[in-house]
């Protein structure tokens, strides 16, 4: 085996990113020349180290070894949250690259392993800063508010910049994290490019702690678009609440965790004004509601019009159904439909049920001659999707999305009447 000096000293690398400018030649003064370790004599970062300035994290980083007797072992990359940055180590060791985009405004520690010609194992452990760079920032909002919700209450994200394509959706999708306790399975789905729903395959299970959080921010998520800041979520869910309306019978039967807590007799949409079909989920309750329906589009004057006020008004959609006291229909309750899409009761089941529910609960109505209900654009239709069409929305499965059926006009969202 050979003495000379050559065959102690284990081979060195050179770190090459983006701003390579401004580094020492292999010598004492290079800032990786640090002892102990005799691997940092060899070894150089692209990325500018302890002068002050940041790396571009638009460009990659790249490991090279300088010295042509030795080879890279190992290269890690992370930054300060333990987020690994991927990279390809040549077949010789000559070289690593990432093939990740580094984060914006981020801290990252590079371990690199080496051996000479003889064999002989060399450590480095370097650090540098990346800058914010240029791009636009996709800060998220979760949604609900904090606070506790019926089992039906879906997760929303609203990021401040839309997202397109597949692959830059893949990123951001992967970086917003939705965790319950118990555990259940679920998914995001892709509303539009700036909203996203997530639901669990079944409704929430009751009494359950969901925590959603994003660590999107720094990450590049296409040409120009970065990460951006969010604030976590926590959630709880109380008592699993099902009030399930027939418009054949006339009858909302209310349960709690699936237990039958009372029946009311009810009356729902006429012919011309049907109650909408499927899953809905409560958006508010207000105790007093004024309801015109010109705001439904029916001339102010005609046999159909009403100017009413509306007391103990629980929410179903954006449009503007609800669960309300018609006090006008009792004697239809039970036996006829007679309201204009909403779901009329006496004041006091009115009271009763305005009083049990909360955002979130679920109602759900069958037999009607109504549409199904959307499943997004007019309250939150997202359990009107089978779990299969829900996941088919994630940019993280390889099936296309299914299309949202029936999104309204925004300018129509009003309250629908008696």
């Amino acid at each position: 085996m050979s003495t000379s000096p050559r065959s102690r000293t284990v081979v060195g690398c050179s770190l090459l990113a983006a701003v390579a400018a401004g580094l020492t030649s292999c010598s004492g003064s290079h800032p990786l020349a640090a002892r102990p370790y005799d691997a940092g004599d060899r070894i150089a970062l692209s990325a500018p180290v302890g002068d002050g300035r940041k790396a571009d994290p638009d460009k990659p980083l790249e490991v090279t070894s300088r010295d042509s007797g030795g080879r890279l072992t190992d290269v890690t990359v992370t930054d300060a949250a333990g987020r690994r940055v991927p990279g390809e180590l040549t077949a010789d060791g000559s070289r690593w690259r990432s093939t990740s985009p580094l984060a914006s405004g981020a801290h990252y520690t590079v371990r690199v392993s080496t051996e000479d010609e003889d064999g002989a194992p060399g450590r480095k452990v370097v650090e540098f800063d990346t800058g914010a760079g240029s791009a636009k920032r996709v800060n998220v909002a979760f949604g609900p508010d904090a606070g506790t919700y019926g089992v039906g209450q879906p997760v929303t994200a609203t990021l401040s910049e839309p997202v397109k394509g597949k692959a830059a959706r893949a990123v951001v999708e992967r970086s917003l994290h939705v965790s319950a306790k118990p555990a259940v399975e679920g998914s995001w789905y892709w509303v539009d490019d700036t909203t996203l729903h997530y639901r669990p395959k079944e409704y929430w299970p009751a009494h359950a702690t969901v925590e959603v959080s994003s660590d999107l921010r720094g990450l590049k998520v296409a040409d120009r678009l970065r990460g951006g800041e969010a604030r976590p979520l926590k959630l709880t869910t109380g008592d699993k609440i099902v009030a399930a309306t027939d418009a054949a019978t006339h009858t909302m039967t209310v349960y709690r965790n699936d237990e039958e807590i009372n029946a009311i007799p009810v009356t729902t949409g006429k012919s011309g004004f049907e109650t909408r079909n499927g899953v809905k989920v409560v958006l508010g309750k207000q105790y007093f509601v004024r309801m015109r329906s010109t705001s439904i589009g029916i001339a102010e004057g005609s046999t159909e019009s009403y100017d009413l006020p509306v007391y103990y008004a629980t929410q179903l959609t954006l449009s503007g159904e609800y669960v309300h006291a018609a006090p006008w229909s009792v004697d239809s309750q039970g036996s006829a439909n007679v309201s204009h899409g909403c779901t009329g009761m006496s004041t006091s089941n009115a009271e009763w049920f305005y009083e049990t529910v909360r955002p979130g609960d679920v109602v759900t109505v069958v037999n009607s001659e109504g549409d199904p209900m959307a499943a997004f654009g007019n309250g939150y239709g997202d359990w009107n999707l089978s779990w299969e069409d829900w996941r088919k929305g994630s940019a993280l499965s390889p099936a296309k999305p299914a299309k949202p059926a029936g999104l309204l006009d925004q300018a129509r969202l009003r309250p629908q009447g008696a």
